[in-house]
């Protein structure tokens, strides 16, 4: 028996094991990783693939992240904030696509109106579905206030990328100031969790100076959390950022894409029953990405419902596909995509996170 095949019959993986199986250059020990991980996924939380219509509500953003596009300090994006008439719209376009889910994603901000917005927005989606669409926030760091206020609108799932464990790695990719705190994010994160909401974070992988320990200490940062749910993918530079100067040092595309399925496939492994999205972003560095990260692991993906003209404004990174496709063209699109994976499609769905639905019961 190999090493590869005496890890992947464990039930808990050590940091040792998680480095070695990330660390599987070899395209056939790969292909074994990969075709173990989807059989997991299937035997725990099935074949079928959800969808999350995402909406970019806004590119304001009081952050100043070195590696995002709509960090404040790139003065030359024109910044937009969609009208409520056209939010309202993505959602019901959703809804009668019978999507199931919908995400709203946005620069982050936490002044009183934004917060009032957001709560407003939620209700009225609620409404037009009748109280059918599920609804997932991506809108960064808040006060408990405003996460209540947001829960008890119906918002019941909440995305709050953690992009790298390390403190010391954080603190490099992030101005050093209360604004951009490593200890504020993670407090953030119990505190979504501790409200009730189905609780999402993520990594960026590839990054500039990460190491493969690095990485490791990302999944277990995520088990450790107790996560319902992961979305994340490769870093792909953006050239209006501080951080494109090190565009040189970067392990190649090829290189991320691998290892941004590497890390789906650990972590479906170490945890079986939670929903992983296959990121936009796979398919910006290889034609097929998202398909092949559902084949790895993955069993969410994210239709863009958002505007085509307010797209060219929310690029956080170079290439990001689909730019010119509208809802309708990217919904028909992507079940082909789907469907060509062996996949079935949850249309009509939350498609709740199982391990969220377990801790429920359990009390945990």
């Amino acid at each position: 028996m190999t090493i590869l095949e005496k890890i992947l019959k464990k039930k808990k993986f050590s940091k040792q094991d998680i480095i070695y199986l990330l660390s599987l250059f070899r395209k056939d020990e790969q292909d074994i990783l990969l075709s173990y991980s989807r059989s997991i996924k299937e035997s725990t939380v099935g074949k079928k693939v959800y969808f999350r219509g995402l909406i970019e509500y806004s590119n304001i953003c009081v952050k100043n992240c070195y590696y995002c596009g709509i960090r404040l300090g790139n003065k030359l994006q024109e910044r937009y904030t969609m009208p409520d008439e056209e939010v309202l719209e993505c959602a019901k376009f959703a809804y009668e696509q019978n999507y199931g889910s919908i995400v709203i994603q946005s620069g982050e901000r936490s002044n009183i109106r934004f917060v009032k917005k957001i709560e407003h927005l939620l209700k009225e989606m609620k409404k037009l579905s009748d109280n059918k669409l599920g609804i997932t926030l991506s809108l960064g760091e808040q006060s408990a206030e405003t996460y209540r206020r947001w829960f008890e609108a119906g918002a019941h799932r909440y995305l709050l990328r953690i992009e790298t464990s390390g403190r010391e790695l954080y603190s490099k990719y992030h101005p050093s100031n209360e604004l951009h705190s490593y200890d504020n994010r993670v407090e953030a994160l119990a505190l979504i969790k501790s409200i009730g909401y189905q609780l999402g974070t993520g990594v960026m992988i590839g990054l500039p100076g990460q190491s493969i320990e690095n990485l490791s200490n990302d999944l277990l940062f995520i088990k450790q959390l107790d996560a319902d749910m992961v979305g994340m993918g490769p870093y792909i530079e953006n050239e209006h950022t501080p951080m494109y100067k090190d565009k040189g040092i970067l392990i190649s595309k090829k290189e991320r894409f691998d290892l941004s399925l590497r890390m789906i496939a650990v972590l479906r492994l170490m945890m079986p029953d939670i929903n992983i999205a296959a990121a936009t972003a796979m398919q910006t560095l290889d034609p097929v990405g998202r398909e092949k990260a559902i084949n790895a692991g993955a069993n969410i993906i994210m239709p863009n419902l958002t505007p085509v003209k307010y797209r060219e404004s929310y690029q956080l990174y170079d290439g990001k596909p689909c730019m010119d496709e509208d809802a309708s063209k990217c919904t028909g699109c992507l079940i082909g995509r789907i469907k060509s994976t062996g996949s079935d499609i949850g249309l009509g769905e939350w498609g709740d996170s199982k391990h969220f639905i377990k801790r429920l019961k359990t009390g945990k």
